[in-house]
């Protein structure tokens, strides 16, 4: 009935890859938001909320509520920006980098998994499609 809805197949989607990485980074207590946050401020220590929120193409509450949930496990600590007093840099924590091998290790595993089910090559086409309809419509 929906098979040429964007919305219906893309949200269907996003529920099956949302279980995949909940149960991902379900050993680490951490939700899949959670996770690729983490792993963003693993790789870019220092960036600022207001960045975080632009890499994932989320409103800045949101980005908060993230690193609030971070920051209650200990995992990142935010320090004042010294370019503007508004915003905050964030910093993994010893705790947080003890994750990044485990975290990144686990992530590979399932990139692999998906992309075994998927195909290679239909992996890497349906992520450029998904990308530049992003960019179009965004």
């Amino acid at each position: 009935m929906f098979d040429h809805c964007l919305y219906f197949n893309t949200t269907a989607l996003a529920r099956i890859v949302e279980r995949e990485w909940n149960a991902a980074y379900q050993p680490f207590d951490l939700t899949a938001p959670q996770g690729f946050v983490l792993r963003a401020v693993l790789r870019q220590p220092g960036l600022l909320n207001s960045e975080l929120a632009a890499i994932f193409g989320i409103a800045r509450p949101t980005a908060t509520r993230l690193l609030d949930a971070l920051d209650t496990k200990k995992l990142i600590e935010r320090r004042p920006s010294a370019a503007d007093g508004r915003e905050w840099n964030i910093f993994p924590t010893a705790a947080a980098l003890e994750l990044d091998g485990p975290i990144n290790a686990v992530s590979a595993e399932l990139d692999r998994r998906l992309r075994g089910q998927i195909g290679g090559d239909h992996f890497d086409e349906s992520i450029s499609a998904l990308r530049g309809v992003r960019e179009s419509i965004g």
